[in-house]
């Protein structure tokens, strides 16, 4: 099954499937209705602690990745319940960050093994 990443902000696609919003917070200024989602999977997003420490800083980009991965390893249950979904059909994981480049869909998607 395809995994993908995009901007919830983004209008929804026959494309993407399964939408699963993958950030701790709901994203600013966005209706339920008009986020159309699917599964919020809150847990497997980064620590409040490792996201005010990153601030979507690009320079900060190697070492939050590392941070990131090693929180998601000490929390086998939360990627695991996101495995089970992503398992059944294909799937977008939803974020809300502007940075394209620099974001935790990323990595959550290359854990996963789905990049």
């Amino acid at each position: 099954m395809a995994l993908h990443i995009k901007r919830i902000y983004e209008s929804k696609d026959d494309k993407d499937g399964l939408r699963i919003l993958v950030d701790r917070l709901w994203p600013r200024g966005l209706s339920k209705q008009d986020a159309a989602v699917d599964i919020w999977v809150k847990d497997v997003a980064p620590s409040p602690a490792l996201r005010r420490w990153f601030g979507h800083d690009p320079a900060k980009w190697t070492e939050f990745q590392q941070r990131y991965r090693d929180e998601l390893e000490k929390n086998p249950s939360a990627v695991e319940e996101l495995n089970r979904q992503i398992r059944q059909e294909d799937a977008t994981l939803l974020y809300a960050a502007k940075d394209l480049q620099h974001n935790h869909a990323i990595v959550l998607q290359r854990f996963l093994g789905k990049d």
